[in-house]
């Protein structure tokens, strides 16, 4: 098989551009068959990845760009007035197939603008979501739409349903996923207009497991495969997630140290401990793949370090051998 290669936006995010590079290098030692583009300041991303070896050292290119959007700036005029900044000539590069994925920690905005405005979606769909992983109980749920489409129709939201269950079928491998919408309860006649006029919609489309409302409370329980949302309220409970799990490592540290015997137990508890919260780190899962579009777009966290880098990367690797993109055109 061709080698794959990803367009790395090296100068988006917090962390950049250290940790952009020190995921690259990573990703590539761990896959052979990978080529991967570091788009930035040439100079100072030469710098960064110093020796890592010939064969690493031979599956890079560096693509020199002199602008940086930064994060608060507006998205519409960011992409159209810094055209030489590194997420706008790194999605050209997917664009002009001259990659196969773009991985950016940069702007959310700014991605999901260019995303659909230099890439372009695939012919039939109407919008493209941003879909994250999010750890449950049982393993792992897809949130969608978490960030790219704040004002959606009952038709986007059925869109979302069936490419969510597509790549929760043919790359995350679980057969027949459930899917479900976010409301304020199990009833069918609950919920605002957009859920109201949705619901009957999932219910009637054949090529989904749609199984009624699910409640913000039992999305950790696991109890559905896929999560149907707009985007307002798939990022209110991304965020949520977050900060819950920031919470509740705070509150473990400051209870085993609170005396002897609980610093003691925690002793005697730490492997167990780390090996179950590890499962409700999101870093595990790589970045949110914005769906629907005619090139593979991965958006990371903004404070991303090298690890999720690497697993976005790799992700997008994925991606391409499961045929994702085919498969969603196949079926929209």
């Amino acid at each position: 098989m061709a080698d794959f290669i990803v367009a790395l936006d090296c100068m988006g995010g917090d962390n950049a551009p250290e940790e952009p590079v020190k995921g690259a290098i990573d990703a590539l030692k761990k896959d052979k068959e990978l080529r991967v583009i570091l788009v930035g300041d040439e100079a100072t991303l030469r710098n960064l990845v110093q020796d890592p070896g010939e064969d690493i050292t031979s599956r890079i290119e560096y693509l020199h760009t002199t602008e940086v959007i930064e994060t608060a700036e507006p998205p519409v005029k960011a992409i159209s007035r810094k055209k030489d900044s590194s997420l706008v000539q790194a999605m050209k590069l997917v664009k002009d197939e001259k990659a196969d994925a773009f991985v950016s920690a940069g702007n959310s905005g700014a991605i999901l603008v260019g995303g659909q405005v230099i890439i372009g979606r695939m012919p039939g769909v109407k919008r493209a979501p941003l879909a994250p992983l999010i750890p449950t109980e049982k393993g792992f749920s897809l949130l969608i739409d978490c960030g790219a489409n704040l004002d959606s129709k009952p038709e986007n939201l059925v869109q979302f349903a069936l490419m969510g269950s597509i790549y929760m079928e043919h790359v995350m491998g679980k057969k027949n996923p459930t899917v479900a919408i976010v409301n304020v309860g199990a009833e069918e006649e609950k919920g605002n207009a957009l859920v109201k006029e949705t619901f009957p919609l999932l219910k009637a489309e054949k090529r989904i497991n749609f199984i009624g409302s699910i409640e913000a409370r039992d999305i950790p329980s696991g109890y559905a495969d896929v999560i149907v949302c707009d985007a307002f309220v798939g990022n209110v409970i991304l965020k949520l997630y977050e900060g819950v799990a920031k919470t509740i490592g705070h509150v473990l540290k400051k209870a085993f140290k609170s005396n002897v015997l609980s610093m003691l137990g925690a002793g005697l508890s730490v492997s167990a401990i780390k090996r179950e919260l590890k499962s409700f780190d999101t870093k595990e899962y790589g970045g949110a793949p914005m769906l629907g579009l005619n090139g593979m777009v991965v958006k990371t966290h903004g404070s991303a370090k090298a690890i999720e880098f690497k697993t976005s990367i790799l992700q997008c690797r994925t991606f391409r051998d499961q045929r994702l993109n085919e498969i969603i055109r196949d079926n929209i």
